[in-house]
């Protein structure tokens, strides 16, 4: 039976990383001056044929232990997931508590100031560990909370091909999953897109999953309501939105179902062994 995960916010979540190392990841973000250093990355093996690999990035302050645990147990047969830590930086939204964060936040304002650099130092980072999947495997991206900003972003550059920064972005994204999350600066990264034609055709073929719970007390689901909205119209025209009634910040065997299901159908596992 799929266990139920809620998602808790707790400064103490690094402790649960132990010595269970599946990958070992030395990976710098070498496009940051700081040079801020990755943790562990975590590798869910696929119980099939390998068909699909899918990055997926954690909630702040926690790390790719925590996804580990969450995707081991899905019913879905040929996905390898990577499962990758964020670096530790002070957090302003912690009051500069260090955390495991792909980028530092204020608070969660549609115009809030982020580092950019940050941005394209975890998309580089996701790109990254795609480069040794085998070219016949399927590519996606997901996450949690601040993961969802990390793995649409990633889908965005990957959209564009480049980064905010101008330089080429190497990732070729087939599906992205986002769970009770939100896309920094949305308007500004989908004005980008706009400016392309290119980059239009490839964002409506782009498959898009958003859930989000309406009762969510840390990400709002205002938040990511917007985020969705502005996806859809006018350049994601295969997003997917699912709401859940009296869900917060946290998952539950409905919205698992329907990720796993959704990817089924996305990544193109049907008939699969």
């Amino acid at each position: 039976m799929l266990r139920v995960y809620s998602i808790f916010i707790g400064l103490s979540m690094m402790s649960i990383l132990g010595n269970s190392e599946f990958m070992n990841n030395t990976n710098l973000y070498s496009i940051l001056p700081a040079r801020l250093e990755c943790g562990r990355t975590f590798v869910v093996r696929p119980k099939g044929k390998h068909l699909a690999t899918v990055v997926w990035l954690h909630e702040l302050n926690q790390n790719g232990f925590s996804s580990y645990h969450l995707l081991e147990e899905l019913p879905i047969r040929n996905i390898k997931w990577i499962c990758p830590t964020a670096p530790r930086r002070g957090v302003s939204i912690h009051n500069g508590f260090p955390s495991t964060a792909w980028f530092n936040m204020l608070n969660f304002a549609e115009d809030a100031r982020i580092d950019m650099d940050c941005l394209d130092a975890a998309a580089i980072h996701v790109s990254n560990l795609f480069s040794t999947e085998p070219t016949e495997i399927k590519l996606g991206v997901g996450g949690f909370g601040m993961g969802v900003a990390i793995a649409l972003y990633s889908a965005a550059c990957a959209v564009e091909g480049k980064l905010t920064n101008g330089r080429p972005y190497p990732g070729n994204i087939s599906a992205a999953v986002g769970l009770t999350g939100w896309l920094p600066m949305v308007r500004f990264l989908m004005d980008k897109i706009i400016g392309s034609q290119e980059a239009v055709a490839r964002a409506q073929s782009l498959p898009l999953l958003l859930c989000h719970g309406k009762d969510d007390f840390f990400v709002p689901y205002e938040r990511g309501a917007i985020s969705s909205e502005i996806f859809r119209s006018p350049l994601f025209q295969k997003l997917t939105s699912r709401t859940y009634d009296r869900l917060g910040h946290a998952t539950n065997t409905e919205e698992m179902n329907e990720v796993c299901n959704w990817l089924t159908t996305n990544l193109a596992l049907d008939g699969s062994d």
